[in-house]
């Protein structure tokens, strides 16, 4: 089993797609990586070799990947909410940041409401 990033890539994968499961590698990346180590896109990660394991570790160093891009990504959101940009106050209130509309569709940030049923008034 390949461990790469701290992150155990699954066995029956093809190359490209198993480098994907680390955080901050996508498609694109993955095969960038695979050609400059000079491994086969559809080559199974568990037919890689410590020599290409170590290699494909060496290629992702360039790289931002996992706790450094979460950590990053973080310190982002928390600079805008500390300036108090637009962007920042919908982070702050959980709203939606990138302009989707509210009134409805939004209960994936806004979280989903409980809907009381009205009493009836008892009758003399």
């Amino acid at each position: 089993m390949a461990r790469i990033a701290g992150i155990d890539l699954p066995k029956n994968k093809k190359g490209f797609v198993g480098l994907t499961y680390i955080f901050g590698v996508g498609p694109t990346t993955s095969k960038k990586v695979l050609t400059e180590v000079g491994i086969e896109f559809d080559k199974r990660v568990s037919d890689w070799t410590d020599d290409e394991v170590a290699r494909i570790r060496q290629a992702l160093d360039h790289f931002k990947t996992e706790g450094q891009l979460r950590s990053e990504i973080q310190m982002n959101i928390k600079r805008l909410m500390d300036i108090g940009c637009y962007r920042g106050l919908r982070h702050r209130r959980g709203l939606p940041v990138r302009g989707q509309r509210t009134r409805t569709n939004a209960r994936t940030r806004k979280g989903r409401k409980k809907t009381v049923a009205g009493k009836k008034k008892a009758t003399k």
